[in-house]
């Protein structure tokens, strides 16, 4: 695949970013996927400020590629991890769940490159407002925190790209080099993927939960918790008697008790795959092994090479 305007921006030989997921994006598995073409990214949204700094200086000894964080906008230590990531010269941040205009502007003055993630033409604007580098549009495949439009990514794409000239990254439903092609023939120049990664050899979630990817099905995720936060997962225990509770007419705040604290913690890093929260996306049927980052990116680069090369003698 030639270069492009995300290969060139990020310094990466793959236009396959991986994704900034809490709980399973350590410095183990964002140093694997950059050492091998990707950009590795650390997912802050699970990490306290200190363990955020140890996994920075492990990613410096790690890897000498481009690596960047992944910085929701509504982490609540939010001072502390934009100096920590000043400090130790992080070169490049993707930002979520907020305004990009929040820190856009103070990490540009330090040389850093943004992206940011949005899902709607919206906040594809005021990206552009905001003066990011980069978008990346996530249709509601994705697993985790999603957004309440639902607007797939197939559809979502061509539409960010009519609207904005910004180099975009397409997410939600990446799961193979087809599907990666499908995508750059939309007008994305990259893809970011999330859950062939989770379930990698080099996450940090727990095995159980890996295990638990493995094994789902065709149609195995639901939406769920929109009145929360709409969030993709697994159906298990808990999602059952939160959707008991939903139907009884509960109160959005019964339905916050219910969630209480720490619930991807408990599935995802901790392994309890009734209790806690299995957040995935729907390509989780397509994952039927638990394999090494690096072969995660040769599949998808030779699948997405063919592809395109099958594409096009179509046309001969």
């Amino acid at each position: 695949m030639k270069k492009n305007r995300i290969t060139e921006l990020l310094g990466i030989q793959y236009p396959i970013i991986q994704g900034g997921m809490v709980w399973c994006s350590g410095w183990k598995l964002a140093s694997a996927v950059s050492n091998h073409g990707g950009l590795g990214l650390l997912g802050i949204g699970s990490m306290h400020p200190e363990i955020l700094e140890e996994h920075i200086l492990k990613m410096q000894e790690a890897t000498n590629k481009p690596w960047g964080v992944n910085l929701p906008l509504f982490y609540p230590e939010l001072e502390r991890v934009v100096d920590l990531i000043i400090k130790y010269d992080v070169k490049i941040v993707f930002t979520s769940a907020g305004s990009p205009k929040k820190l856009t502007a103070r990490f540009k003055e330090h040389g850093i490159t943004v992206v940011h993630v949005i899902a709607n033409t919206k906040f594809a604007q005021k990206c552009e407002l905001a003066g990011v580098d980069a978008i990346v549009a996530e249709g509601f495949e994705a697993g985790g925190h999603n957004s309440p439009e639902e607007t797939t990514t197939m559809a979502l794409i061509p539409i960010i790209r009519q609207f904005t000239d910004l180099p975009l990254i397409a997410a939600g439903g990446i799961g193979s080099g087809m599907q990666m092609a499908a995508a750059l023939a939309l007008g994305a120049e990259g893809v970011q993927i999330g859950s062939l990664f989770a379930a990698s050899e080099e996450s940090s979630a727990h095995e159980a939960y890996k295990q638990a990817v493995v094994d789902a099905k065709e149609g195995a995720t639901v939406l769920t918790l929109k009145e929360l936060g709409p969030t993709r997962l697994i159906p298990n225990q808990f999602s059952e008697e939160m959707d008991k509770l939903r139907r009884s007419g509960a109160s959005t705040e019964e339905m916050r008790a219910l969630l209480g604290k720490g619930r991807a913690k408990q599935g995802i890093f901790e392994g309890n795959t009734e209790e806690g929260e299995i957040e995935i996306g729907q390509i989780s049927s397509m994952i039927n092994k638990i394999e090494p980052a690096s072969d995660i990116i040769k599949r998808v680069m030779e699948q997405c090479d063919a592809t395109l090369e099958r594409l096009a003698n179509l046309r001969e």
